[in-house]
Order: C-alpha cells, then sequence, then structure tokens
C-alpha cells in the first residue's frame, strides 16, 4: 500500500518560516535587521536539512531512499550556498526587500516542489523513521497548519476536476470545427492532467488528507478523465490519483463500489501502445490487493479475506497473465500467486487456478518455483486444496518428466527446470504427502519414467535423485560413471588439507540432524515406489554397461549407503538385499541376466570397498598411530632424525668442505649460494656445539651467513616477495632455532652480530615516541607487502618459541635456554617498541604481523601485547586480534584459562562485529565440557549481549553450576517467562525458514543462514533446563510441562485457526527438546503426551503439523528409553553400530504418517449464475451467438469472420452502436475465458465509446436485463443454435456465402423464425435403437 509518513529529516529543531510571516510584513516597516534575521533563519533551516540528510546517509538505507536522501543534500548544498550569497549581499547594503526574501523562499520550494519533495514536512516514501531521529516539540501546531492549507489544496483539486468534467459533445463532421473542438478536448486533456497530478503530490505530502477525502465524489470527478475520448496519459493520471487515495480496507471496499469496473476491463484490454494506461491499472489492482493483505490477523486460515474486486476485472487482468507476448504478464502472473494466497475464492471463480497450474506446467521457467511454492501452501490447509482436483491439478508440475518420452533432446531444458520445482516440492511436507496420496501414484509416476528404455534424457531424472538425497558427487564419481577402475594409485592429500577438514568436521556431531531424518523419510517412500527396481530394469537394458547405467549403479550404491546410515536397521537391510540384482546374477539359464547381475554386484563391491579410501571420513577423527598416513610420517621423520644424527657426527674435513661448499665463504651473492648445503648444515652439523663454535670463531661462518639477513644490508630485505624467494625466510628462522639451541649461538646474537639490534632501529624509525623519522623506513606498507622485509616478524616469531633440540642432553637445557632468549628479547627492548607499535593509527599490519607470529607459550610480554591488540583503537585490529585468540584456543589440546579470560573481556567490547566473533569462538569453546566448566566458573556478565548471548546461556545452562549462577542471577525466572509467551513461537519459525533454505534448491551456498545452521537442532530453553536436576525441578514447579500437555491434548487436531496451529508447533518443539533428555523424559511418561503426539502424527490434515511431530518425535528417540517407548507403538530408532540412538526414527506403518484423507474438490460458483433474459432481436442474437463462439478455439476462426461481415452490412449497424448488446457482450467475456487478442476484438467490433453516459445505461440494462431467480428459457430458445453462416432459407436449399445478403428474408419483425431448421455447427449426434 503506498503511504506517506510526514517526518523531520535532522535530528535537531529548526527554524520554519511560513510564507504568511513573509507576506504580512511590509518591508517599510522593517529594519534591514529584521529582514537579514529572516534570510538567517532560512540559512538555519536549510543546515540543519542538510545535517539531516548526512546523518540518514550514514544509516542502512534501501537504493530508492539513498537516492531521494542525497537528491534532498544536494538541493539544500545548493540553498546554502544561494543564501549566504544573498545575505552577504544585503549585509554590505544594509538593505534587503522583501521580494529578495520572497525569492530566497520560493526558490527553495520550487526546487523541492519540482522533484516531488514538500516543502516544511520531509517523507521517505513508506519508510519508519530510524532509531535516534527525534521530532520536533512544536511540531503538532506545523503539523495542524500544514494539514489545513493541503486539505484547502485538495478541496480546490477536487472542484477544478469537476469544472473540468462537463461532457464533451462529439466533433461535428466540418474540418474547420473539428479541429477547433480537437484543440479543445487536448486543452481539457492537459488541465485535467495538471489537476490530477497535482492533487497526487498533495497526496502524497499529507496522508491525514487521503482520510478527509470522499472517495465516491472523487471517483464522480475522475470518470470523465476515464473515457475513450480522452488520451492516454489522461486515464493513466487518473487511475494514479485513484490509487494514491486509498488508505484502507474501507476505501478499498468503498472504490469496489462505484462504476469504473467497465473502464478498468476496457483499459486492460489494450494493446501495447497503451503501456502507461495499463502500467497504472495493473499498479491499481496491486494496490488493492496489498490494502488487503496488509491487516495480517493470523486468526484464520489461508484465502479467507476478500479482494475487493469482481469477477469481470479478474478476468480481464487473468486474460493479461495468460498473454505470453504481454508486457505485464509477469507482474500479472506474481499477483495472481499473490491473491490465491489471499482470496483463493475469487481467483477460482475467474479462472485463475486453472491458470496458475497451466503456468506451473508449462509456463516461464522463472516463475515456476513462485507458483510451486504458492500451491504448496494452498496444500497445507484442508479447506483450501479442496478448490484442486486430486490427480489431475497440481501433477501438471509433472508433466514435463513424465510425458517426455518422444520429444528428443530438445527437450532437456524444461526437464531440467521441471526437475527443479519437483525437488522444492518434495522438500516440503505439503508436496511429499500430496505426492503420496492415491497410493504414491505421483511417486511412481516420476520413478516409472526410468524404466523407458528409448528415453534419452533419463539421466536427467537421475541427477534429480542425487541432488534430491543430498548426493555430494566427488570427483572420482566420474572415473567410476566412465568405466575406469577405482583401485588405481592416487596421491595422498597433504596431512595438513586432512587436518584442516578434520577441524571442520569435528564441529559437526553426528546426532539430531534434522536433514537426515526427512532425506531418510525421502529414501524409504521412493524406495516404496520401487526406485532400487527401476534402476535395476535400467541396468537390463545393456549387458556390455553404459555411463547412464553405470550411473545407476552409483545412485543404486549411494542408496543402500545411505539407508545403512539414516534408517533402523531392519528396514535398511530390506532394501540392501536387492534380490532383483541376486536374482538376475544367479540365473544360469540366460547368460545377459547373469552378467547384468554380477556386473552390478561387482561395481557396487567395487565402490564400497574403495569409498573409505576414496573418500576418507574425517568427522570426529583424529590422527592414529596406526593409520597409513602415519606410517609414511613415521617412516620421513626417522629419515630425518637418522640425517641429523649423521651430520652431527661429520668429521673436521667434510665440516669444512661444507662450509666451501656453500659458498658463503667466497661471495656476498646470495644466488651464487649452495641453499641446499646451507640447509642440511643448520639443520644438521651446526645443531652440534662444537661445530656450532667452530662455524662463529675459527671459520667466521656464521658472521657472514647473519650479515646477509642484517636488514641494513639491503640484501636479503631487499629481495623480492616472490614463491622462489620465500626459502630464505625459512632458512633465517631454522637458522635462529640452531643458534638458540646452544649457549654459544645466544651469546653470539646478544653481544657479537648486529642482527637483532638493526632490527630494533627499524622498529624505532616508526616510533612516534622516538622523535626520528625515515621517508623510507625499513617496514613500511610496501616493503612489506613487496619484499622479504615481512620475514623478519616470522624470526622474531621464533625467539619468543620453545627452542626443540634433537638430543636428550638439549632437551634438558631448553627451560634455561627459554628464559634466555625471553632475556634476549627483553635486552633488546623488542616488547618496547611493540608496545609503540600498538599506538600506530595507520599500521594495523605491523600489529597483525606481530601477534600472529608470537609465542604465548610462557606468561610474560607477549600475552600482553596481545591483550593490548584487543583492546586497541582501531576495530579491524581488535577484530583481527579477536580471531587470532579464537585460533589459539581452538588449536590448544586442553583448556588455558588466561585465554579464556580475555576472549571473555572481548565480549563487552564497543564493537559489535567483535562482540559477536567472541561469542561464536565462545560457543565453539563450550562444545567441550572441560573449557565450558572452566568459563562457568569466571561467572561473566552477559545480560547486555542481548540475542547474541542466548545459545551461550543456554550451554551454561546444561551444567549445574552455570544453572545455579543463572538461576541466582535471575535469568532464568525471566527467560522462562519469555520463552513460555513469545519466544517459543520464535523458535518454530526460525527452525522452518532454516530448513526451507536449506532444502531450498536456490539456496546460495554462502548465505549466512545456511551456514549458520548446519542441520543440528538449534538449543532450546526447555531442553537446557531439563539437562539438570535443578533444572527440571524448576520446571515442574512452574507447572509449565502441564499446560504444554493440555493444550496439546486440546488442540492436537486443530486445521483452521493458523495462531492455534503455530502455537501447537511451538509446543510441540518445547516437548520434543524437554523428551531429548534423560531427565526431561519423565514429564512426558507422567502426562502420557507421547501417545497425543503419535495421534496428531497419524491424524493431523495440516501436513507442516505431522511434519513437526516428526522431527520430535526423532528428538524423544534420542535416548534409549525413549527409542523403547516409541519401539511400542511401530517407531523404531536408527541406532548407531554401538547401539547408541543417533536421534532419527521412522514409522514402520509408512501408510499412516504420509496418507492424507482425500477430499471432494469444491464447485466454483461465479458471478456467471446471474443469467440474462436471451436477445428477442434476430441481429442482436446472431452477434451475441457468434461472439459466445469466439471463446471455442475450434470455431473461433468462423465466428471471427462471420461478426467481420455482420459488421459490414448496414441491418447490423445498430446492434454494434447498442448499449444492451454491448452489455451482453460485455458480460460473456467477463463469464467466460477469452484471450487477449480476441478480448480487444470484441471491444473494436462495437462503435460506442466508453464514457460516463455509457456506463449508466450498462448499469441500467444490468438491472433490466437480469433474468429472475426462477427464469426458464422457452423452447425455441434451448433448443435454438445461430449459425455464424447465416438461417436457412425458406425454400430450405442451401445458400453459399456470396448469398448472404439475403439472410435477413427469413426473419420476421419478432426476431421470431419463420423456419426453425438451421445449419449446425456441432457434430450430429444420433442414439441407435430407440425410436422418438
Amino acid at each position: 500500500m503506498p503511504t506517506s509518513i510526514d517526518q523531520e529529516n535532522s535530528g535537531t529543531t529548526h527554524t520554519n518560516v511560513s510564507s504568511s510571516q513573509l507576506h504580512d510584513t511590509d518591508p517599510t516597516n522593517r529594519d534591514c535587521d529584521d529582514q537579514l534575521d529572516t534570510l538567517n533563519a532560512l540559512l538555519e533551516r536549510e543546515n540543519r536539512i542538510k545535517e539531516g540528510a548526512e546523518r540518514f546517509l550514514k544509516l542502512p538505507l534501501n537504493e530508492t531512499m539513498r537516492l531521494q536522501v542525497e537528491s534532498e543534500l544536494e538541493m539544500a548544498t545548493g540553498e546554502i550556498e544561494s543564501l549566504t550569497r544573498k545575505i552577504e549581499l544585503g549585509a554590505s547594503s544594509r538593505f534587503a526587500s522583501k521580494q529578495l526574501v520572497h525569492d530566497a523562499l520560493e526558490t527553495s520550494r520550487g526546487r523541492r516542489r519540482k522533484n516531488g519533495i514538500p516543502v516544511n514536512r520531509r517523507k521517505f516514501a513508506g519508510q519508519a523513521p530510524p532509531v535516534g531521529v527525534r521530532f520536533r516539540a512544536d511540531s503538532n501546531d506545523m503539523d495542524r497548519d500544514d494539514f489545513r492549507t493541503t486539505l484547502a489544496q485538495a478541496n480546490a483539486c477536487m472542484k477544478s476536476l469537476n469544472s473540468l468534467s462537463r461532457p464533451i459533445t462529439s466533433p461535428p463532421p466540418a474540418s474547420s470545427l473539428s479541429s477547433t473542438n480537437g484543440i479543445s478536448a487536448a486543452g481539457n486533456d492537459k488541465s485535467r492532467i495538471d489537476v490530477m497530478n497535482r492533487f497526487v503530490c498533495i497526496l502524497q505530502r499529507n496522508l491525514r488528507v487521503r482520510y478527509e477525502i470522499n472517495l465516491p465524489e472523487l471517483v464522480q470527478a475522475i470518470i470523465p478523465a476515464l473515457s475513450d475520448r480522452c488520451s492516454m496519459r489522461c486515464r493513466a493520471a487518473a487511475y494514479r490519483l485513484i490509487r494514491h487515495a486509498l488508505v484502507d480496507s474501507d476505501s478499498a471496499e468503498e472504490l469496489h463500489k462505484q462504476p469504473l469496473e467497465w473502464f478498468i476491463v476496457r483499459s486492460l484490454a489494450r494493446d501495447n501502445k497503451h503501456a502507461l494506461e495499463r502500467e497504472q491499472v495493473v499498479k491499481l489492482i496491486r494496490t488493492i490487493v496489498d490494502i488487503v493483505s496488509e491487516p495480517r490477523d493470523r486468526r484464520g486460515i489461508t484465502g479467507t479475506k476478500t479482494i475487493p474486486l469482481s469477477e469481470p476485472i479478474m478476468r480481464a487482468f487473468v486474460a493479461v497473465a495468460e498473454h505470453a507476448e504481454d508486457l505485464f504478464r509477469p507482474i500479472c502472473v506474481q499477483t495472481l500467486a499473490e491473491m490465491i494466497l489471499i482470496d483463493i475464492d475469487l481467483v477460482a471463480r475467474s479462472g485463475g487456478i486453472r491458470f496458475l497450474l497451466h503456468a506451473l506446467g508449462e509456463g516461464p521457467v522463472e516463475v515456476g518455483p513462485i507458483l510451486a511454492a504458492t500451491f504448496l501452501h494452498i496444500i497445507d490447509s484442508p479447506r483450501t486444496r479442496a478448490y484442486l482436483h486430486l490427480g489431475t491439478d497440481l501433477e501438471i508440475a509433472l508433466s514435463a518428466i513424465t510425458d517426455a518420452y518422444g520429444k528428443g533432446a530438445d527437450h532437456a531444458d524444461r526437464m531440467r527446470s521441471c526437475t527443479k520445482i519437483i525437488q522444492l516440492m518434495l522438500r516440503t511436507w505439503s508436496g511429499l504427502m500430496y505426492f503420496c496420496l492415491g497410493d504414491q501414484h505421483a511417486i511412481k509416476s516420476i520413478v516409472n519414467t526410468l524404466r523407458i528404455p528409448s528415453l534419452e534424457t533419463r539421466e536427467i531424472v537421475l541427477d534429480m535423485f542425487f541432488d534430491l538425497f543430498n548426493i555430494k558427487a566427488p570427483q572420482w564419481y566420474k572415473t567410476f560413471i566412465d568405466g575406469r577402475r577405482l583401485t588405481m594409485y592416487r596421491k595422498p592429500r597433504a596431512f595438513a588439507d586432512q587436518l584442516a577438514d578434520q577441524k571442520l568436521a569435528e564441529k559437526a556431531p553426528e546426532t539430531l540432524k534434522l536433514t537426515d531424518q526427512y532425506i531418510a523419510l525421502l529414501v524409504l517412500v521412493f524406495t516404496d515406489a520401487g526406485l532400487i527396481d527401476a534402476l535395476t530394469a535400467m541396468l537390463e537394458e545393456c549387458t556390455t554397461g553404459s555411463n547412464l547405467s553405470r550411473k545407476a549403479t552409483l545412485l543404486m550404491a549411494e542408496v543402500m549407503q545411505m539407508a545403512n546410515r539414516v534408517l533402523p536397521l531392519g528396514v535398511a537391510a530390506k532394501i540392501q538385499a536387492v534380490p532383483r540384482v541376486f536374482n538376475l546374477a544367479a540365473d544360469y539359464n540366460r547368460g545377459e541376466h547373469r552378467i547384468v547381475g554380477t556386473s552390478a554386484l561387482s561395481a557396487i563391491d567395487s565402490f564400497n570397498r574403495n569409498r573409505l579410501r576414496l573418500q576418507p571420513s574425517v568427522r570426529n577423527a583424529r590422527p592414529r598411530a596406526n593409520s597409513a598416513e602415519d606410517a609414511v610420517r613415521r617412516g620421513q621423520r626417522q629419515v630425518e632424525q637418522v640425517k641429523i644424527k649423521m651430520g652431527m657426527q661429520m668429521d673436521d674435513k667434510t665440516f669444512q668442505s661444507s662450509l666451501l661448499e656453500t659458498q658463503v665463504m667466497l661471495t656476498k651473492d646470495s644466488a651464487k649460494w649452495n641453499f641446499e648445503m646451507l640447509q642440511e648444515l643448520i639443520e644438521g652439523p651446526l645443531l652440534n656445539p662444537k661445530r656450532l663454535e667452530e662455524a662463529i670463531k675459527v671459520a667466521r661462518f656464521m658472521r657472514r651467513l647473519l650479515s646477509f639477513f642484517h636488514p641494513f644490508t639491503h640484501r636479503f630485505s631487499d629481495l623480492p616477495r616472490k614463491q622462489p624467494n620465500v626459502r630464505w625466510v625459512r632458512l633465517g628462522c631454522s637458522l635462529l632455532t640452531t643458534l638458540l639451541a646452544s649457549p654459544d649461538g645466544i651469546r653470539f646474537l646478544a653481544s657479537e652480530d648486529d642482527l637483532l639490534k638493526q632490527i630494533v632501529k627499524c622498529f624505532a624509525q616508526l616510533d612516534p615516541f622516538n622523535g626520528t623519522s625515515e621517508s623510507d623506513p625499513m617496514f613500511s606498507k610496501y616493503r612489506l607487502s613487496e619484499t622479504l622485509t615481512y620475514g623478519y616478524f616470522e624470526m622474531l616469531g621464533t625467539l619468543s618459541k620453545h627452542a626443540e633440540g634433537i638430543e636428550c642432553a638439549i632437551r634438558n637445557l631448553c627451560c634455561v635456554l627459554l628464559i634466555d632468549v625471553s632475556r634476549l628479547m627483553e635486552k633488546f627492548k623488542f616488547f618496547t617498541a611493540f608496545y609503540h607499535l600498538s599506538e600506530l593509527r595507520d599500521r594495523e599490519d605491523l600489529i597483525t604481523a606481530v601477534i600472529t607470529n608470537l609465542d604465548y607459550t610462557i606468561d610474560g610480554h607477549p600475552r600482553i601485547v596481545l591483550s593490548k591488540a584487543l583492546t586497541s583503537s582501531d576495530v579491524r585490529t581488535r577484530l583481527y586480534a579477536t580471531n587470532h585468540l579464537g585460533d589459539l584456543i581452538r588449536d590448544s589440546i586442553t583448556p588455558v584459562a588466561w585465554t579464556l579470560r580475555l576472549l571473555l573481556t572481548q565480549i563487552y567490547d564497543q564493537a559489535p562485529e567483535v562482540c559477536e566473533l567472541a561469542i561464536q569462538f565462545l560457543e565453539e569453546a563450550c562444545d567441550a565440557m572441560e573449557v565450558l566448566q572452566l568459563v562457568v566458573e569466571m561467572q561473566p556478565t552477559m545480560d547486555h549481549l542481548g540475542e547474541f548471548g542466548h545459545p551461550l546461556l543456554l550451554k551454561f545452562m546444561s551444567t549445574p553450576m552455570g544453572f545455579r549462577y543463572l538461576y541466582s542471577a535471575g535469568y532464568i525466572d525471566r527467560e522462562m517467562d519469555m520463552w513460555f509467551h513469545e519466544r517459543n513461537i520464535h523458535y518454530v519459525v526460525q527452525v522452518e525458514i532454516f530448513l526451507s533454505k536449506v532444502f531450498s534448491s536456490e539456496a546460495a551456498e554462502d548465505d549466512e543462514d545456511v551456514l549458520a545452521f548446519d542441520g543440528v537442532v538449534p538449543p532450546h530453553f526447555y531442553g537446557g533446563m531439563s539437562k539438570t536436576e535443578l533444572g527440571c525441578q524448576v520446571l515442574s514447579e512452574k507447572g509449565h510441562f502441564s499446560e504444554f500437555s493440555h493444550f496439546i491434548k486440546q488442540h492436537g487436531l486443530e486445521s483452521e485457526d493458523l495462531e492455534l496451529i503455530l502455537k501447537l508447533k511451538s509446543i510441540l518443539w518445547a516437548v520434543g527438546n524437554v523428551g531429548a533428555t534423560e531427565g526431561g523424559l519423565p514429564f512426558l511418561e507422567e502426562e502420557e503426551i507421547i501417545p497425543a503426539i503419535l495421534e496428531i502424527a497419524e491424524h493431523s490434515l495440516i501436513p507442516s503439523v505431522r511434519g513437526t511431530c516428526f522431527f520430535v518425535l526423532g528428538l524423544i528417540s534420542s535416548t534409549t528409553q525413549g527409542a523403547e517407548i516409541l519401539d511400542d507403538y511401530r517407531w523404531e530408532a536408527t541406532l548407531s553400530p554401538l547401539g547408541v540412538p543417533t536421534g532419527l526414527c521412522i514409522p514402520l506403518d509408512l501408510g499412516k504418517f504420509i496418507s492424507l484423507p482425500t477430499w471432494d474438490p469444491i464447485g466454483v460458483k461465479g458471478d456467471s449464475d446471474s443469467r440474462l433474459i436471451p436477445p428477442t432481436s434476430h441481429t442482436d442474437l446472431e452477434v451475441i451467438s457468434a461472439i459466445e463462439n469466439l471463446s471455442n478455439t475450434v470455431i473461433a476462426n468462423a465466428a471471427s469472420r462471420s461478426l467481420a461481415r455482420m459488421k459490414s452490412r448496414p441491418e447490423y449497424r445498430s446492434a454494434f452502436s447498442s448499449p444492451s448488446v454491448f452489455f451482453r457482450a460485455l458480460h460473456t467475456v467477463s463469464t467466460q475465458r477469452y484471450r487477449l487478442p480476441v478480448r480487444r476484438y470484441i471491444f473494436d467490433l462495437f462503435t460506442t465509446e466508453l464514457d460516463g453516459e455509457l456506463v449508466l445505461e450498462l448499469s441500467a440494462c444490468a438491472n433490466s436485463l437480469r433474468a429472475p431467480p426462477m427464469f426458464k428459457q422457452s423452447e425455441a430458445h434451448m433448443n435454438r443454435v445461430v449459425s455464424m453462416f447465416g438461417l436457412k432459407h425458406a425454400r430450405g436449399t442451401s445458400e453459399s456465402d456470396d448469398d448472404d445478403d439475403d439472410m435477413d428474408d427469413t426473419v420476421d419483425e419478432t426476431g421470431n423464425d419463420r423456419n426453425p431448421v438451421m445449419i449446425m455447427l456441432r457434430p450430429v449426434s444420433r442414439i441407435i435403437g430407440f425410436d422418438k
């Protein structure tokens, strides 16, 4: 509904100068200061407008509003410049005339009025004022004045429209008078357009005026502007004005009573040349639909509201939607989809359901998902689905698949779009249960398409099943389908990649996956419908095998594997038996059968044997000592250790030759150095303290090597940051590790070499407290990103790490060395430099490099540096530091208190993004009970977090200590009341939205909601309470569960009230989460609620309620005792190999759960039951009969030719200009289905011009021609079939088309036939064997 909310653009008060203040002031009686004050007031007003616009631009706005605000800001800036110049001019001359001030105000108003923006009050269409915008305290008086002024302007526009409504006479034939009257009519149109556009601006400017407008009076004033004599723009402006005059459902109802329907029907039937007019009509209809749908009362069901549109308008609208070449077809289809959800009876009466079903099956591909979702919503209610014919209507969505035989490969694109719609429908409870009606006839028809041997597009159907069952095809599937062996050697993945996969997979537990539970039901339904047999039939087609048959084998193997994972053992065993395949393999009488069977079994066996090797499952796994990859790693480590030992035992001569072979002693050019030999020396012989001492003191090798890494030598630091050069960074880190492994190396770094001193000097170049600055510092942004300068941070990180040796003697010195290293970094004041760098505003790259490479094993300066980064003034630095802290917590094997304490401080950060990131890491860390216990002991305050902190607090509730802490803080009582009254509803809405997005075929992989929902049941407050003994006690004392039980038993089978249905779902989820715990299951047993849930699951008329019960029963089955209880009711739980329930539960009697009761379709009665009295004139009867025949596509061409001949004859001209015949034609096209070109043709037949007078005559005809309720047609009229070829002559001879001029000779003055024998177009039917 288009609305207009008048609001201020700025949050501060400003002076508003009205025009009356200026006009009432005589410049002769005012001094110059007063006039300048007025200009200053205008300038202050524009400044406040500018400030308000700038504030709005900082808020999250949509594109339309942003453009409007930017336009407002630009105008305000221009006004400020203009007023400033005028004030300067007035101040210099000390004289400002009244005209100067008046021009300034009028210029400001004129520019804004030109852009459709109010002068004194600004609006942003349809948007509520953002948070933080304050309204003026004195705005009430201004509003009152503005409303009076605007209302007066609206009344003036109404009077102008009434004065322009004088009837325009038809132009006389004289050319001069015709041109004069034509100019007058054009001028009249222009005046009407100007007035109506001005009227619309008034209504847009003030919403209150719309409520004061008398809508019937407005419509009467507008009707002359809708006449056929008026221009297209005039009619478009009239429809636009009507649209803006609507405010609520009462005004829409009032508009429905006005005589506008024939104007709208006529406008919709116009061609694309009148697109502007038709656009406004479509917008008017959409506005009415929006108004009706706005007051969303949840009481009632879909389709219970009434849209105030007549059947003639609806049929004209449907005709536009049906026309494939119409510009407005897409919006009309979407509007009809909205209408069917609001007033399904109106859409059914006008033939809209039939068209939408046709569009779903054969219409544009892009509207398919929208229409599918619409009909799925209709199916969910027993009242609305009664408008559908079971077995014929919605099954049209399957037609592209089921009718694909014989259509060739060109039909493939249509089939792919059809599979998307089928997936969408089968992934909802409404669609699945609807297609399972009639003994799963629709499901079996999909499966049976795989049995057609000559159907080349069956691969599309196979791909649909892969997507439907969420089977992700890895790269090696292509190898399997191509028929190549899977047992080939392949390079194992890198260990780092496997660890990365483990981190992602460890987060998701194996139980309580809602997606798995639904897919388990899909597998059960399709295997019950014969999917395995259909795939076996595909294998029998070719004994040699093909890509299609191997893909079928792959699908069969995946379904069997999935059944083993998500279905109970007994059910899965029946699927995995594949008796038909074994029968083929054991058929020794027919060799081809045996070849097919053995090949299939061999392929399935090969698939299963190689599945774990080719696609290893790393969920909840860790690297094991006996794994194949570890055997390789152990061998590699042993080889490395042997090489190191051999290197440490190197003799003097070999060592000296190795030093020379590195070329370090011979040249400073690092490109000529032997890098491999250097690496072997550093990681081998130099780990021996004796060799290291020799390299330092005797050969001076170490001094020459370390000088390469000195920053100010510009040798290492100037190397470009490319992949081949990265090895020097690794070599530098290895060199420092070797030096730190012995006291001599530490002493050399501390006193004899300048590496660390120069690095500190490089930091001093950026130190704001140092006082000296360099034009090109070593750690500039460019050098860090483009050269190997970044490697110094990795080397400093090596300094802060624990130095690991090889020999046991070195290991014993680790603690001493660690202290020495720490003192080494303190000696050179690295940490002081780090503290100073953390104060830099624009160098977050330095800070992130420092905190990334430092080691935080011991308590000391590195942790202080990290804490300073966590509290930096730069938000990006705090975000990065928080993320790095989360990685440290994630990588730690045992809980570390100091990291958790730092992370808890981040939840109090002022930036919401930092706070949210900290909560995310806390939630992930608290999955481990040890971490959760440690965090609870710290007792953090989380009341300020709001919605962000609820999941974390729910985890706190799962421990006794956390529950007592939250209970003492009052959180439990407060949240319990909120969940009981509100959040239970929010929970079910959240779960259903997430499930719909996960199962949607259009869901993007990077959708935030999809990523946030991994299929696990979201935490529930009542479920968290039942995990502790104290929580169960509080739940029992509150009595909430007893109320839940009473509501379920009382309203379990509700099918009409949407509010009760939503509350029922929320209570079912609450009960299910309570029953999913060992402590909560006794509540269900005590209230005997499980039988009630089972009854709802098997007898509810709402498919979505049955689906909720299905998930809830899965939750109850997640405990051993709950699984045993459900087993007594023939609902079997899925168990893990160790016998632990997985939270999946399947009905053994599938038919009871998925079968909805059938229904009898509703007989729709339209407005057509108001019949008309038959015409008495023969010419009228001929014309109307031919028009009726236009609706029959078989004889429509002949009927159109007959009408063309009739129109060319003088005796029929009166019929084509008669209001009564025109009304009969309108009644015919408004009660029957006519295509849009035919409707245009019928309107073009008549010479009458639609205007206000003709509408009054049509209303009179509607009353006079309407047949009384007990009216019965005479036998002559009932038996009369009028031919478009004319009547038969009295002499009984058949005349040709050329003799049609004499057709009226056989008609008397009353229109009765002298000879009732006529030529009939309908086939002659006789009943043989019976006398008359």
